[in-house]
This record gives C-alpha cells, structure tokens and sequence, in this order.
C-alpha cells in the first residue's frame, strides 16, 4: 500500500508543517529554522530556502498560487509564487497561528490559534473582515466541509466546535475527546467528520447532525494529523508515537502501519504533519527529528 521512497535531509530543527504547491512536483516545510524549503518530489531533492521567516512556522496553506504562513510570533506571511515575492504581511494574532484555511465560495481566508480567536480575512487584499473567540483555550485545528457550508474548529479544551461557514454563527458543541482536539477532517463526500485527539483517539461524527458514529484507539499517544487520499477511499493518521497509520474511509479498517518498530523504516521522533502530494502518488511526512519523509502509493 505505501512504502518508503526516499527520507530528504536538511532542517536542523523540528518540523511542524507541509504545503503543496500549484507546480507539479513541488512542495514545501517549514518549522523551528525560521525559513520555509521548497523540495522537489521529481527529483526526490531539496530546491532552495524559498524565504526567510522571523519565527517559528506551524502552519504553511497554499491557495491560488499563493503560500500563507502562520508563525509563532501571530504572523501572516503571503508569498506570492507568481511575483516570486512576500506580497502581505499582518500581525494576525497576538499569539502563535496553527492553522490558516481559505473558502474558495466566499473568497476568504481564516486564521486561528494560541489564543481561541478565528481572524477572517479577504483574500483580495488581506482586509481583516470579522474575527470570533471560539474557546479561551487554543484552537489548534480546523476543517471544512465539502460543500462549504460549515467549519468545524477543534480546541485544548478537548471540545470541537461546529459554526455556519455562511455567517459564521455557532451550531453545537461536540464534547467527546478526554484531551485536546489536535486534528479534524470532513469526509471528501461529506459522509462523516472525523476527529483526532491527545487521547489517541479518533472520533466519527455521521453527517449532518454530528452523531457519534464510532471511536476508535488509533495510536499511542496524541493523533496530529488526519488526511483523506484525494481519490482513493483510505485516510492517513500520524502521531506523537512516531506512527504513521493508512485506513479504510468506508469502514476504517487498519491497512498499514508506517513506524520503525513495525517495519524498520520511519520516524524517530513525533510525526508532527503528514500530506498527500496532489496527484496522490506519495504521502509525505514529518517531525521532530527533522526529517522530511516520502512514501509511495503502490497499487
């Protein structure tokens, strides 16, 4: 199902976020070195230090030929890949950014983090438009339905919290993880919305009224990140347990476990963020020990 194509070298410090990029074959990460990298997934190599930043990134998004970075610091940096330059740059938050969004249907950007607000941008111009406290605690994550019509926001308080992405009223609470809420991701179809947490658990909400559908013990320590393949039916989980699991997204049966105790080859440390490349040939991986992994998808 996936194995391990090439580990790329290069950052000295942990590493908290991916992005792809609109150019096929090239992607980028970022974290504790304070510049962003830009690989090739063609030649399996590393490209250049695409800029400079003033802090830490936890989060890279990439929209329209334009890559967002969050920062420790509360600021949003935008590059634009077409001018080949920063083209914005705002203090969004008074504390860290880690995770930005955009909503194609509403030509808007979103912001949140450390300190439990949700900054809504314009994507023309990087007006600030409207911004919301959604806990007191920080938002770590946040994921948005298929259709667009809803946010789900997950927070240290171990609550998600589901909004109307039309005018961003609240619609409910879900109160089920024991610790944080450290992942979401809504089912490509819009079946179900599935929940990653400190507690090591998954959580499966049934759409539209957010029932609780299953949970399953899915690692050993906290879930970072949830990923559906973009045309496969298999989502990928990876962990603070230095795991990397792929799923069934019909009936979430385990498939395969990516780690170095069960086969030899993975990380060494917390697996802070995982992608699939665009074209859903690779999954690719990383962490703290500031390695940057390739796995390829085989038949």
């Amino acid at each position: 199902m996936l194995k391990h194509l090439k580990t790329l070298s290069g950052h000295q410090n942990p590493v908290y976020a991916l992005a792809n990029s609109d150019k096929e074959g090239i992607f980028f990460s970022a974290g504790n070195d304070k510049g962003v990298v830009e690989w090739s997934a063609k030649k399996m190599a590393f490209v250049m230090v695409k800029l400079p930043v003033q802090s830490s990134v936890y989060t890279l998004h990439n929209y329209n030929n334009r890559l967002y970075i969050g920062e420790r610091s509360g600021m949003l940096t935008v590059y634009d890949f077409l001018e080949q330059k920063i083209v914005a740059q705002t203090q969004a938050h008074t504390k860290p950014i880690f995770d930005i969004i955009s909503i194609k249907s509403k030509d808007e950007l979103l912001t949140t983090g450390e300190d439990g607000t949700v900054a809504v941008w314009s994507l023309k111009d990087l007006e600030e438009l409207y911004r919301f406290q959604i806990s007191t605690s920080m938002v770590r994550t946040m994921a948005v339905s298929p259709d667009e019509s809803e946010i789900a926001f997950g927070s240290k308080d171990h609550a998600i919290y589901v909004y109307n992405l039309a005018d961003y009223s609240f619609k409910q609470s879900l109160q089920i993880h024991s610790g944080p809420v450290t992942s979401l991701a809504y089912h490509p179809n819009g079946k179900y919305l599935i929940s990653g947490g400190r507690d090591a658990k998954l959580n499966v909400f049934n759409l539209p009224e957010y029932q609780l559908r299953e949970t399953i013990t899915a690692h050993m320590f906290g879930v970072y990140s949830i990923i559906f393949h973009p045309s496969l039916p298999y989502f990928a989980t990876c962990s603070q347990d230095k795991s990397i699991k792929l799923w069934d997204a019909e009936d979430f049966k385990l498939y395969k476990i990516l780690s170095l105790e069960k086969s030899g080859m993975g990380h060494s440390h917390s697996i802070n963020k995982i992608m699939w490349s665009n074209d859903g040939k690779y999954l690719i991986s990383t962490g703290d020990d500031r390695q940057v992994m390739v796995w390829e998808m085989e038949g």
